[in-house]
């Protein structure tokens, strides 16, 4: 019925936007031997963007972490989420990779799984705190605002590459496209959709709570907000994006993609650390004198 529908749209002259029309491509800089990728430089640059705006966080008063601290979370979490967005996606989506450690390893290919990658951080975030003794909550709530920037970069990227697109639609929305290596139909960007409720929403609401409010002296509050809030955008437009196709059958037989799957535990992880964080009581935060080189901020 939706192909009729897309022939009788294309008889009536409605035409869709054509991807391969935008002119993008998925080199960012080619110097003949070497090829930079936009999705390459969207990793490094969420990096560095949430390294900075952690930076500015931590003088704020009463920061659980300082910037040594910071300096090795960088660090550690930059490898979290190599590492675990590589392995994440070999588990969850290819799962013949991991019996060819060879293509494992090709990560220029693409192929990296968000839930992955925030395994990979929680556990980096875990050995920093432990080695610094700093409260892993509080070191959550602040590492969860930095987030969404590199995840709206990232859903970017893979619109530039032309990949993660969504499902055939019907609609003659003007942003409708036709992807190459998709068929011939008008298809949702599920990339740009993300992008905009993962990464600019979410972002907001995130920034908004923690420089605006008091969610900072709630512990849990803002990374429990990012997780359910992330699992919510994610679960609507997983409805918008074509599964992946090793997994479509697996989509149909159970009502809901391995996407979906995967936010339900992250949705109620954080309801319930949200939740948490509103029922007891704020952290009481006493500001020492900052007027002497190295003054504390003491929370009681």
């Amino acid at each position: 019925m939706l192909s009729l529908s897309a022939a009788a749209a294309a008889v009536s002259g409605y035409q869709p936007l054509q991807w391969q029309s935008l002119g993008l491509s998925p080199i960012a800089l080619d110097l003949g031997f070497f090829a930079i990728k936009w999705y390459s430089l969207a990793y490094l640059a969420g990096i560095m963007l949430a390294y900075v705006q952690l930076g500015r966080m931590i003088r704020e008063p009463g920061a659980p972490l300082a910037q040594r601290h910071a300096d090795d979370l960088f660090f550690y979490a930059t490898l979290g989420i190599i590492l675990g967005g590589r392995l994440g996606y070999a588990l969850f989506y290819a799962p013949e990779l991991l019996t060819d450690p060879a293509r494992l390893m090709r990560l220029w290919e693409g192929g990296m799984s968000f839930h992955g990658g925030l395994i990979g951080t929680t556990l980096a975030i875990a050995w920093v705190a432990w080695r610094g003794g700093l409260n892993f909550v509080r070191t959550c709530d602040y590492i969860a605002v930095c987030v969404p920037p590199g995840l709206f970069l990232g859903r970017c990227a893979n619109f530039v590459n032309g990949e993660l697109w969504g499902r055939v639609t019907d609609s003659k929305m003007p942003w409708v496209m036709v992807f190459p290596g998709a068929g011939p139909l008008p298809r949702h960007p599920s990339q740009l959709y993300e992008a905009g409720l993962e990464g600019l929403v979410l972002g907001a609401v995130l920034l908004f709570l923690f420089w605006r409010t008091r969610a900072r002296w709630r512990p849990g509050l803002l990374v429990g907000l990012f997780g359910l809030g992330y699992a919510l955008a994610r679960f609507i437009v997983e409805f918008y994006r074509e599964p992946d196709a090793q997994l479509l059958d697996f989509a149909m037989r159970s009502g809901l993609s391995m996407g979906q799957w995967l936010t339900l535990p992250m949705m109620a992880i954080g309801l319930a650390l949200a939740v948490r964080a509103v029922v007891h009581p704020p952290l009481a935060v006493s500001v020492q004198p900052a007027a002497k080189p190295g003054g504390k901020t003491a929370i009681t």
